[in-house]
């Protein structure tokens, strides 16, 4: 039986939690439809990953599903915040039509998939070598999800640059039959990337992370200097800060994540990962080098 968030609430999301109950409620859609894959804990970011769906598509359907795939220790996903109720309630009332909420069995029937995704050589590199194994892992659900719910237009964030570029690569790869949008970053008003990990910042933290957007501004204002200058100008930031462990920091093109090299022009991907605390945070910025900032305007 399909749900709705609150009784009193006729504008709120159906709520269906099977592969049945989707059947039948993705078939009641008006076409076309659009599809948000989000794994909850919902916040801004995700509501402007919506108000674009709502924009591309008659209808808009959002799943929430905590993927065990593509986490590398048990102890990450059982840390990671359950919100299911807040997130029905955002959704309402960013007039969502209805909601896929599957628990792990609905999504992986008898365990864990003989067949998966690969991610290839893209997987490997920048997040891929820090976390073995999650891109496949992300690869492997969205598929099983975009098979579920039909989708016509497919959006992400490009905050998870690599996990989009992916996506994407990967839809036309396998010829899914989809239309793979990403929206541009969506920022506190200290500059700070909205992800859902945030929530795990302690307060005197919150200053030490945005050193990550502060360093990206500072690399991208160095654009029309070259790769060198972008480098420097980031690094220079993040060796400052206390309290910062930087996992990485990579200048490199945005259609096949390799390094650019010494002279290199034209459009670029600045991104880094840092831990700050127990609390990791990637973000990233796109720009020319050779000429001005592009993508979100991170660097504005």
């Amino acid at each position: 039986m399909t749900e709705r968030p609150e009784p009193d609430d006729p504008a709120g999301p159906v709520l269906v939690r099977t592969r049945a109950e989707l059947v039948r409620a993705r078939a009641a859609l008006p076409g076309p439809v659009a599809v948000v894959m989000t794994m909850g804990a919902l916040h801004v970011g995700h509501a402007a990953l919506v108000d674009e769906a709502r924009r591309r598509a008659a209808s808009v359907l959002v799943t929430v599903f905590l993927n065990p795939l593509q986490f590398g220790e048990d102890a990450d996903l059982s840390a990671y915040p359950r919100t299911l109720d807040a997130d029905l309630a955002l959704l309402g009332e960013h007039g969502v039509e209805l909601v896929f909420a599957p628990g792990v069995d609905d999504v992986y029937p008898g365990g864990p998939p003989s067949v998966t995704v690969s991610a290839g050589p893209l997987g490997d590199v920048l997040e891929g070598a820090a976390r073995p194994g999650h891109f496949d892992g992300v690869l492997t659900v969205v598929a099983k999800l975009v098979g579920l719910t039909r989708p016509d237009v497919l959006l992400f964030g490009r905050k998870d640059a690599q996990q989009l570029l992916l996506v994407t690569r990967m839809v036309a790869d396998l010829d899914l039959g989809v239309e793979v949008v990403g929206v541009p970053t969506v920022r506190d008003a200290d500059g700070l990337a909205l992800s859902s990990r945030n929530t795990h910042l302690r307060a005197e933290d919150r200053g030490v992370a945005t050193t990550l957007v502060t360093a990206l501004r500072a690399g991208a204002a160095a654009a029309t200097g070259g790769p060198g200058e972008v480098r420097a100008a980031a690094l220079g930031v993040l060796e400052a800060q206390e309290g910062l462990s930087v996992d990485y920091l990579a200048l490199a093109d945005p259609a096949t994540l390799a390094e650019v090299g010494h002279g290199a022009t034209g459009p670029a991907l600045l991104a880094v990962a840092a831990r700050v605390g127990a609390t990791r945070l990637i973000d990233n910025v796109e720009l020319v080098l050779g000429g001005a900032t592009g993508g979100d305007g991170t660097a504005s």
